[in-house]
């Protein structure tokens, strides 16, 4: 996988991919069109972030690429590149559960906090492109 070019860009299979995690200057794509949603990415080395209709949908520190981006009723998935670890949120539902794969991996059970925020950290160093999915639980 490589950088997202276009910062933010719709996929054959209907998911998005945005994020650039090269870039020295900060750099933003608004008001970008997906399935009736509008959405803004902002994206440089340091910081990647995502809104789709004005509320918080996904954040990376330091700046990461994703792709295949996709939301569902019961949570996320995307794969996620960075050239170091990454500390990650995503914007859910608000208290709920959720089970938490990295890289295939059930790293456990999370609860997201009352503005529906999940955060977990990342190896991305030197790892290349990791699969991360999050499922509501119930």
């Amino acid at each position: 996988m490589a950088v997202v070019e276009e910062l933010l860009r719709t996929e054959d299979n209907g998911t998005i991919s945005f994020g650039n995690y090269k870039l020295d200057t900060k750099a933003k794509v608004e008001d970008y069109e997906h399935a009736g949603d509008l959405y803004k990415v902002k994206t440089f080395k340091e910081l990647t972030k995502l809104e789709k209709n004005g509320m918080f949908a996904y954040e990376s520190q330091p700046g990461t690429s994703v792709t295949d981006f996709k939301e569902t009723e019961d949570g996320v998935t995307f794969t996620v590149e960075a050239g170091e670890d990454a500390q990650i949120t995503v914007g859910l539902e608000e208290d709920t559960e959720y089970s938490v794969f990295v890289d295939g991996v059930n790293i456990g059970t999370m609860k997201t906090n009352l503005s529906g925020k999940l955060s977990i950290s990342v190896e991305l160093e030197n790892a290349g492109e990791i699969a991360v999915k999050i499922v509501k639980n119930g």
